[in-house]
């Protein structure tokens, strides 16, 4: 897989949020609902990937910086937004590769951790993290009443 920085708002990079969008509403009844603003996805502040195989899109991911911004933030965390992997690419090691890239990125921007939310109803995700060593934190942002909301984070 080759991985490129791209715009939040890149062709491809849309297409894939949109995918990412339509499998939340399948495993939640509706989107995403946390705030995205792509701006905050431009270096300094943030940076939004793509993984590409064979020249078609099929991974992304971003962060953004959060500056003790609210609740159970600190300052120096980045936030992992829209990771998402196609379907037909899943099970090849390339969610790994590209969070590894992302944390690189964040730590090489001087962010001191990433964050991150997910939901219940993506074990997988919740594998992925366990295994990458992110443990359970106080939630934060939209979701941080909810039930079936998990936040994760990780020192880099």
């Amino acid at each position: 897989m080759r991985i490129e920085p791209v715009a939040y708002d890149h062709p491809d990079a849309k297409r894939l949020i949109d995918e990412l969008q339509q499998e939340h509403v399948v495993r939640y009844g509706e989107e995403d609902l946390t705030p995205v603003d792509p701006a905050e996805f431009r270096s300094p502040g943030g940076l939004f990937l793509l993984g590409y195989v064979d020249a078609r899109a099929v991974a992304s991911g971003g962060w953004r910086a959060q500056d003790g911004d609210g609740p159970g933030f600190r300052d120096g965390d980045a936030e992992l937004k829209r990771m998402y992997i196609a379907p037909d690419a899943r099970g090849n090691g390339l969610a790994r590769r590209m969070l590894a890239e992302l944390e690189n990125t964040a730590a090489l921007a001087g962010r001191k951790r990433i964050v991150l939310e997910t939901g219940i109803q993506q074990p997988e995700a919740i594998g992925l993290y366990a295994s990458s060593g992110y443990t359970e934190i106080e939630k934060f942002g939209v979701y941080r009443d909810d039930p079936l909301s998990r936040c994760f984070g990780k020192d880099l």
